[in-house]
C-alpha cells in the first residue's frame, strides 16, 4: 500500500525519509482549534485524525496524519501568532520542563489507528537577548512552542526524556510499530 504523508512539514518528511519510508505528500488544511475542556493528548490525536481523514482518498493507501503541541503546566502552546507571542512562549519555557505531545493517525482501508507520544524537554534559563535573537531569526514562527529542537534552539535544551524525534514532530518508532501491523500484517 502507498504511504501518504498528510503534512507539509519538512521535518516530518525528512524523518520519514531517514527511516527509509517511501511516501508521497498530500496535505489539506484542517482548522486547528482546541475544543473547550479537551485534554491536550486528545486534542493532538483528534487533529492528527482530522488531517489524515482530510487527505484520505479511499484508495489502497495509508495516510499518516500528525499534530504536535507543547504543554507547559495547564497551558497548550501551539504555533505562535506573531513574534511577540513567540517571545512570550520562549519566556515561559525558559528554565523549565515541558511536555511535547505528537498525535498520529494512520488512516487505512479498514479504518484508522490513532496514538500519541509524549516527551519531556528541559530548557535552560534564557535571557531576553537570547530570546530576541532567536525570535528575530524567524524560526519559531511555524513551530509548536515557538522552537525547533533540531535547529538553533537545540542549544537551549538541557535534557530530553523520551523520543527525540517526537519533539521534531514525528515519533518514528511508534509510527513504524503501527505501520508494520498494517503493511506486514504483523
Amino acid at each position: 500500500m502507498d504511504l501518504i504523508l498528510a503534512s507539509q512539514s519538512p521535518r516530518r518528511a525528512e524523518l520519514l525519509q531517514l527511516a527509509g519510508f517511501t511516501f508521497r505528500v498530500r496535505s489539506r488544511a484542517v482548522p486547528e482549534v482546541r475544543a473547550e475542556g479537551e485534554a491536550p493528548r486528545d486534542y493532538a490525536m483528534r487533529l492528527a485524525r482530522e488531517k489524515a481523514e482530510a487527505a484520505w482518498e479511499g484508495k489502497s493507501e495509508i495516510v499518516l496524519g500528525a499534530d504536535t503541541i507543547v504543554i507547559l503546566g495547564e497551558q497548550v502552546l501551539e504555533k505562535p501568532s506573531d513574534p511577540e507571542d513567540a517571545a512570550r512562549m520562549l519566556g515561559l519555557l525558559s528554565g523549565r520542563a515541558h511536555t511535547v505531545i505528537t498525535g498520529i493517525c494512520l488512516r487505512h482501508p479498514s479504518g484508522a489507528i490513532s496514538d500519541a507520544e509524549s516527551t519531556q524537554v528541559h530548557f535552560a534559563p534564557l535571557n531576553s537577548t537570547e530570546i530576541a535573537v532567536y525570535v528575530a531569526s524567524g524560526e519559531p514562527m511555524d513551530k509548536a512552542g515557538a522552537y525547533g529542537i533540531q535547529g538553533p534552539a537545540s542549544k537551549f535544551v538541557e535534557r530530553v526524556e523520551g523520543c527525540y524525534f517526537n519533539v521534531m514532530g514525528l515519533p518514528l518508532a511508534r509510527v513504524y510499530r503501527h505501520w508494520k501491523t498494517l503493511e506486514l500484517g504483523a
